[in-house]
C-alpha cells in the first residue's frame, strides 16, 4: 500500500483541510463537497484525511463493520453478541463515476432468493465505507440515480437493497466527501443541498507559496516514506486532538443566543428549507468541539455559514456560489453579537485552535489556497480560459474591422421543450425519450451480463412450463438461470446540444443581439435542467470557431455566450460545417449519446463564392446524417425573406422564431420538430 501525502504538509487550503477536519470530529455534519479547478489538492487533502482518522472496532467477521458494542440488530452478517471485537483502520472507500447501482448498494441474488427463500447479499461499497470515509471523485459527473441513492443513505445512516419484494437492510454511516471541478458541469440544486458543506479552492496566485508547494511534493515524490516521517508528529498531533474532541462534542452547549443568530443568517440569506439551520448548528458545535470548548460562539456561528451557505444560495445555475461578508457580520451583530454566556476573553486566532482552524504548516502569506498533486499549477482553470481579454472599459478588444463589443444577454425565459425524435440509448437525462435503467416498465429480455432489474411476471412465465419436468414436488417454484427476464424500461436521455450561432453584422443590432444571446441563455438554462452537454459554435467574418468544444459544464457555455461580439460578414457554411466536424469528433467519443442542432440566426450567407449555395450543400449533410436540428428564426423587421426558413428545410429541421421559443407561446412546438424530422428521414 502506498504512502499517502500527509494532511499536515498541505499547503494552505485552510477552508478545505478545516470543513474536512470538522467531519471527522461530528460526520453528522452531513459531508463536504470540494469545487475547484484541477491540480488544487482537492484528492490529494481527502485521501490524506483517512490516515487520520481514528481506528475503530469492529465485529470479526463481520462484512458491514458492526460495532462489538452495540452491533446493528438488521445485520445481514447478524445477530452478533455484544462482546470483544478485533480494532482496525478506518476505511476510505472510492466510488468510481461509472459505478453501476449493485456496486454501490449491493447485489440480491434474485434466483436463490425466488427459489429457495435465501437472502444472499453480496455487499457493496456502501457497506465497505460503513464507520469511514465514501470518496467521491468528480461526483457531478456521477448518474443522478447514484447520487440520490448516495445521498438518501447518508441522510438516513441505512442503505436498502430491494428487489421485487425481497428487501435487505444495513446500517451505512460514513462521511462523504465529493470533488468536482466546475468546468466540467454542475450538480443540482437539490443534491448541492444534501451535502453539508462546501468548499470553493484555487490555486495560489503567491509565488513564494507555490514554491513550497513544489519543494514539497518533489521532497513527497522522491521518498514517500521518508517524507511522510518527517510529518508524523504532526500528524499524530492532530490525529489525538480529533479523538479530544469526539469525546467533548456531546458536552458542547448551544445556547439560545447561537441558535437565534444561526435562525437568522439562514433567514437574512433566503435560504430554502431548514437543511441549513441544521447543518450550521452542526458545524458550529463541531468547531467549538474542535477548538476545545463547551460554548459555542459567533465566530463559530460565522465560520459555519461560511462553509454551509454559500452553495445553499444559488438561485440560478449560472450564478456563481458566495456569501455576503458584510450582511453576515452585520447580521450577527444585529441578533446578539456575543453569546452572553461567551466570556470577555476572544480566543487567539493565532493560537493552536484560534478561530477553530487547523495547524498551519509551512509558509503561511494569508493565502488560503495552494496547489496540490504534482499538478502544472501554471494552467488556467476554465473560468479564466473563458473570460475575454477586456480593454479599459472592460469589453472584449475588437478584433477585426467592423467587430462590434459585446453586448449582455437579455433576460432568459423558460423554452418549449425540444426533443430528439426516436428512441435512443444514450445517459440519463430529461430530454428524449430512451432505454434506460429507470424509467415505466415496456417490456422484459433475456438478460445480458448481471441481472439488475427482475420481470417478474415474465421471469414466471418462462419458468411455469417446465417445473414438471425438474421435478417440483412442493410450493416453491424451481427457478433457473435461463428462466430469469430483465425488464426493459424506457425513460429519458441527456443530448449533446450543439449551439450554432450567427455573430455576423446582420445580427449586431444591439438590442436584436440581446435578445438572441437571452435566448440561447434560456436554451442553456434548459439544457442544464434536462442533463445535456452543450457545445457552441459561432461564426463572424470569414470564419467559424469552436468557441466551446461540448461539456456538461453549461457555465463555460454561458460566459463565452456574454463574451461573444459581433460584426462581419456571414460565413454560414463555414459555421455548418464547422458544427458538422464538432459532431464526428462527438460521435467517436460517446457514440450513444445523440445531436440536437440549434441554429441561430437570420439565414443570410455573405462571403466568397456562392455562399447561400454553399450553405445548403453544407446544410443537406446533417439531413443525410438524421441529425435532430432547430433553426432559430432571428430575422426582424417588416419585410423578411424567409431565409431561416429555406434554411431549416435544407437541414430537415424545423424553424422557430423568438417569439416561438417561449414556453406560453404556440403549443405543440415539439410535436411539429418530431413530425418534421420524420418527414426528412
Amino acid at each position: 500500500m502506498s504512502t499517502p501525502f500527509p494532511f499536515t504538509a498541505v499547503v494552505g487550503q485552510d477552508d478545505l483541510r478545516l470543513a474536512l477536519l470538522l467531519n471527522a470530529v461530528s460526520p453528522a455534519v452531513g459531508g463536504v463537497l470540494v469545487r475547484g479547478e484541477k491540480g488544487t489538492a482537492k484528492s490529494t487533502a481527502v485521501r490524506a484525511l483517512s490516515a487520520l482518522m481514528p481506528e475503530v472496532d469492529v465485529v470479526a467477521g463481520c462484512r458491514f463493520s458492526c460495532a462489538p458494542g452495540s452491533p446493528d440488530p438488521a445485520c445481514p452478517d447478524g445477530p452478533h453478541e455484544v462482546g470483544p471485537g478485533v480494532r482496525r483502520p478506518a476505511r476510505m472507500v472510492e466510488l468510481p463515476v461509472g459505478a453501476s447501482e449493485d456496486r454501490l448498494v449491493g447485489a440480491l441474488d434474485i434466483e436463490r432468493a425466488l427459489a429457495e427463500g435465501v437472502k444472499a447479499f453480496e455487499p457493496g461499497l456502501l457497506a465497505d465505507a460503513h464507520r469511514g470515509i465514501l470518496y467521491v471523485d468528480e461526483v457531478n459527473l456521477l448518474h443522478d440515480h447514484l447520487v440520490d441513492l448516495l445521498l438518501d443513505a447518508a441522510a438516513m445512516g441505512a442503505s436498502y437493497v430491494e428487489r421485487e419484494g425481497v428487501s435487505v437492510r444495513h446500517a451505512a454511516r460514513f462521511l462523504l466527501v465529493g470533488t468536482m471541478n466546475p468546468e466540467e458541469g454542475e450538480l443540482r440544486p437539490q443534491l448541492l443541498d444534501r451535502f453539508g458543506l462546501t468548499v470553493e479552492v484555487a490555486a495560489s496566485r503567491e509565488p513564494d507559496q507555490r514554491v513550497e508547494v513544489v519543494r514539497r511534493r518533489l521532497a513527497y515524490d522522491d521518498d514517500p516514506e521518508g517524507f511522510a516521517a518527517r510529518w508524523a508528529d504532526e500528524e499524530s498531533a492532530v490525529r489525538a486532538r480529533i479523538v479530544a474532541a469526539r469525546e467533548l462534542l456531546p458536552s458542547v452547549r448551544l445556547g439560545d443566543g447561537a441558535l437565534r443568530q444561526i435562525a437568522a443568517t439562514c433567514a437574512a440569506f433566503e435560504v430554502d428549507g431548514m437543511r441549513a439551520d441544521i447543518v450550521m448548528a452542526r458545524t458550529a458545535t463541531a468547531l467549538a468541539a474542535w477548538d476545545g470548548r463547551t460554548d459555542v460562539l459567533a465566530e463559530d456561528v460565522r465560520q459555519a455559514a461560511l462553509l454551509a451557505l454559500p452553495h445553499r444560495r444559488r438561485r440560478n445555475p449560472f450564478d456563481a456560489p458566495g456569501l455576503d461578508e458584510d450582511k453576515l457580520d452585520e447580521t450577527l451583530e444585529e441578533f446578539g453579537g456575543r453569546n452572553e454566556d461567551e466570556g470577555d476573553d476572544d480566543p487567539d486566532p493565532d493560537g493552536p485552535g484560534g478561530g477553530g482552524r487547523p495547524p498551519e504548516n509551512g509558509p503561511q502569506d494569508g493565502s488560503q489556497n495552494g496547489p496540490q498533486d504534482g499538478a502544472d499549477s501554471s494552467e488556467p482553470g476554465g473560468d479564466e480560459a473563458a473570460r475575454p481579454q477586456a480593454g479599459e472599459s472592460g469589453q472584449p478588444a475588437a478584433s477585426g474591422a467592423g467587430e462590434q463589443q459585446a453586448v449582455r444577454a437579455g433576460e432568459p425565459f423558460r423554452t418549449k421543450v425540444l426533443s430528439v425524435p426516436g428512441l435512443g440509448e444514450g445517459a440519463a437525462g430529461r430530454r428524449s425519450r430512451a432505454r434506460t435503467e429507470h424509467g415505466r416498465t415496456t417490456g422484459a429480455r433475456r438478460p445480458r451480463g448481471a441481472l439488475t432489474k427482475l420481470h417478474l411476471a415474465a421471469t414466471v412465465q418462462a419458468a411455469a412450463p417446465h417445473q414438471r419436468a425438474r421435478g417440483r414436488s412442493g410450493r416453491g417454484l424451481v427457478v433457473r438461470r435461463d428462466d430469469l427476464r430483465q425488464a426493459t424500461r424506457e425513460g429519458r436521455e441527456g443530448n449533446l446540444v450543439l449551439f450554432v450561432v450567427d455573430a455576423s453584422g446582420s445580427m449586431a443590432a444591439r438590442q436584436r443581439m440581446s435578445a438572441v444571446k437571452g435566448a440561447v441563455l434560456s436554451l442553456l438554462l434548459d439544457a442544464y435542467q434536462r442533463r445535456d452537454k452543450v457545445g457552441l459554435v459561432t461564426f463572424r467574418g470569414s470564419a467559424a470557431e469552436v468557441a466551446l468544444p461540448p461539456t456538461s459544464s453549461v457555465d463555460a457555455a454561458a460566459v463565452r455566450l456574454e463574451s461573444l461580439p459581433t460584426g462581419g460578414r456571414t460565413p454560414l457554411a463555414a459555421g455548418l460545417l464547422k458544427a458538422h466536424d464538432v459532431l464526428r469528433v462527438e460521435r467517436l467519443r460517446d457514440a450513444a449519446r445523440r445531436p440536437l442542432v440549434v441554429v441561430v440566426t437570420d439565414g443570410r450567407a455573405t462571403g466568397g463564392p456562392e455562399p447561400v449555395a454553399l450553405a445548403g450543400r453544407a446544410a443537406r449533410l446533417f439531413a443525410a446524417d438524421g441529425v435532430a436540428s432547430v433553426v432559430v428564426d432571428c430575422e426582424s423587421g417588416p419585410v423578411r425573406l424567409g431565409l431561416a426558413g429555406h434554411l431549416a428545410g435544407e437541414l430537415g429541421g424545423t424553424p422557430v422564431t423568438l417569439d416561438e421559443l417561449r414556453a406560453d407561446s404556440i403549443a405543440g412546438l415539439v410535436r411539429d420538430v418530431q413530425s418534421s424530422n420524420r418527414r426528412a428521414a
